[in-house]
């Protein structure tokens, strides 16, 4: 008897060029499964991200398994929800939810859990004591409180709004008793730098369409691993100048590819094999 269909979409906007469907299908596949994986793009449909409740309700109906939650819906679905894993509450965002066979809806951050798994495959004995965290948007929440969960002592957060990196600075630390989190600009940078084992870099510069690098090559000094989670293109120029400079490195594919694996074992209970979906999404991103 075949395994139970699976039916899976991605909610969002501009959701369209995503490699989720191709990455969660052919895994699938190969794990005999029935699974096909749709995007769900507001945008196009003209739904509000407010109405994000109402998508839930409608995409039970229609039959759907499971939903990622993407941009701008991470945080508006939470209230949604009949169950939120703690680490997603604790964040106040959620890009998985799963439909139960109970009628309940289940709430997971993948993002977290995502970027804890790639980088202790990617930079498995690297110290993470003293990390610097340039972006503290929604990826960066995530990755800082990956960064805690892995042991980070001493926490920066760098940002344009040193306001929000402030307030974000306070959550982490409330939750995250046994580190010491702060907030500071991008000028802090050349004294912070020379002092920390990491940076993580989690802003939109190094994509594609916004090329470049959010802070100076001249700051880079071989004892420093440096983590980018932008994987549009995989080769940033950050991790250029990381490699150039002596540095270890981490890429965005990591992160990415392990999202997709935490997500794929929530959906169908089933470990996925996270080599295969490696090597799959950087046949994709190469393409």
């Amino acid at each position: 008897m075949n395994p139970r269909p699976h039916l899976v979409g991605l909610v969002g906007t501009g959701v369209g060029p995503s490699l989720s469907p191709a990455l969660h299908m052919t895994e699938a596949r190969a794990q005999g499964l029935d699974y096909v994986y749709r995007t769900i793009d507001l945008a196009e449909l003209q739904i509000s991200p407010t109405r994000i409740g109402e998508v839930l309700t409608w995409a039970r109906a229609l039959g759907y398994d499971a939903l990622n939650i993407t941009h701008p819906c991470k945080q508006l679905v939470v209230e949604h929800l009949d169950e939120v894993d703690p680490a997603a509450a604790a964040l106040g965002a959620v890009n998985t939810v799963v439909f139960g066979d109970d009628g309940r809806t289940r709430g997971h951050n993948t993002d977290v859990t995502g970027f804890a798994h790639g980088f202790t495959e990617g930079l498995p004995d690297a110290a993470v004591d003293t990390v610097v965290l340039v972006g503290a948007g929604g990826a960066g929440t995530a990755v800082a409180d990956a960064l805690l969960r892995l042991g980070c002592r001493r926490l920066h957060l760098v940002d344009l709004d040193v306001a929000r990196a402030a307030r974000l600075a306070d959550d982490l630390a409330a939750r995250h008793r046994h580190a010491r989190v702060a907030a500071s600009a991008f000028d802090a940078l050349p004294d912070l730098l020379p002092e920390t084992d990491g940076v993580v870099h989690a802003t939109p510069t190094g994509m594609a369409a916004h090329p470049g690098m959010a802070f100076s090559a001249e700051l880079l000094h071989p004892e420093l691993w440096v983590a980018d989670i932008v994987y549009r293109p995989l080769n940033t120029a950050l991790l250029q100048a990381a490699r150039a400079a002596g540095c270890r490195t981490l890429d965005g594919g990591h992160m990415a590819v392990h999202q997709a694996t935490d997500a794929f074992a929530l959906i169908t209970g089933i470990t996925p094999d996270a080599e295969r979906m490696s090597k799959h999404f950087r046949s994709l991103v190469a393409e």
